[in-house]
């Protein structure tokens, strides 16, 4: 294969250096639904990274990255009115939107750039106990870029504030996933017998994948925390600015004379930026405390997270 990644990190894409006719058909995908856009790169960036806690290869990873930066490419024929719906799909709604995985798989087929990536387009839902679609394989049959991208594909596509969804919280999404990873109950037969076939002893998804899963989450949430740190240290340093023209600002209101009112306003507007007013002062010193107040109860939050997916079994 040709394409190179430009990985500046563990964690993350920089760049997807890829054949100018796969720029061309995600500049389209793009122009149609700016959200399948922006859910695939996200979605490609977790691939890349589960494939590293998986320990796959640079090849591998490479090739399963772009697999799912294509894997919703044939929602290019789904009709908007479908697509972009702000509302839960009708349940023949649901049947064209589960068309995009053929559609793509024929779209990557018929390009000679497209098709080594066609399994991602096909397969991506598909699931381990064979409750899947378009085809309802299992295990045996799916192949393993197909796992990683469902997992990836399920877990950004929940914790994303979608159009027809509520946002659903970190540890809560991987609960879930949790629970899709699970082996699916045994089967009655007509006479009251169970019995346990191959599919009955898997759940939905590959249980390593989750647990790959797990630590993705914790790296992005450790990332915020620390980006979250950063912003909180500027908040203290610019209420220690606005603090000391609040003085300033307090002795000029309380001032008989002008000249002292003069004075104790130049000393207000030295401590101002330029698009700061001497009477917005109080404001702005009442506004950068609750922004901190704010965003160390959010790290508090983040923490409490990280403790709950370390604590996390499947």
């Amino acid at each position: 294969m040709n394409e190179q990644f430009d990985f500046f990190s563990k964690t993350s894409l920089k760049s997807y250096n890829l054949d100018e006719k796969v720029r061309y058909q995600l500049s389209m995908l793009d122009s149609l639904d700016a959200y399948t856009r922006k859910h695939s790169e996200n979605v490609a960036s977790i691939t890349c990274r589960l494939c590293e806690y998986l320990k796959m290869d640079e090849g591998f990873t490479i090739y399963c990255t772009i697999c799912a930066y294509l894997h919703d490419i044939g929602k290019i024929f789904i009709p908007p009115s479908i697509l972009q719906k702000t509302s839960s799909l009708t349940a023949e709604e649901y049947e064209v939107m589960k068309t995009h995985t053929t559609i793509g798989y024929k779209m990557c087929m018929k390009d000679p750039k497209l098709r080594p990536y066609a399994a991602g387009t096909l397969f991506h839902h598909e699931a381990l106990n064979g409750s899947g679609y378009p085809n309802g394989i299992t295990a045996k049959d799916i192949p393993y870029e197909a796992q990683i991208i469902r997992v990836a594909d399920e877990f950004e596509a929940i914790t994303a504030k979608r159009q027809y969804k509520t946002h659903v919280g970190i540890v809560e999404t991987l609960n879930m996933l949790i629970n899709d990873a699970k082996p699916s109950p045994i089967k009655d037969t007509s006479d009251g017998l169970k019995i346990l076939a191959e599919e009955t002893r898997l759940g939905k998804i590959d249980r390593k994948i989750v647990k790959a899963l797990f630590k993705v989450s914790i790296d992005d949430i450790e990332y915020e925390i620390a980006a979250r740190i950063d912003y909180i240290e500027y908040l203290k340093t610019e209420i220690t600015r606005i603090k000391e023209a609040l003085k300033y600002y307090n002795k000029m209101m309380s001032s008989k004379s002008e000249n002292k009112k003069t004075y104790f306003r130049e000393g207000v507007k030295a401590c101002l930026r330029r698009n700061e007013n001497v009477e917005s002062v109080p404001d702005i010193y009442e506004e950068l405390n609750k922004s901190l107040k704010e965003r160390e109860a959010h790290i508090k939050k983040l923490y409490s997270e990280v403790k709950q997916i370390k604590k996390l079994s499947i």
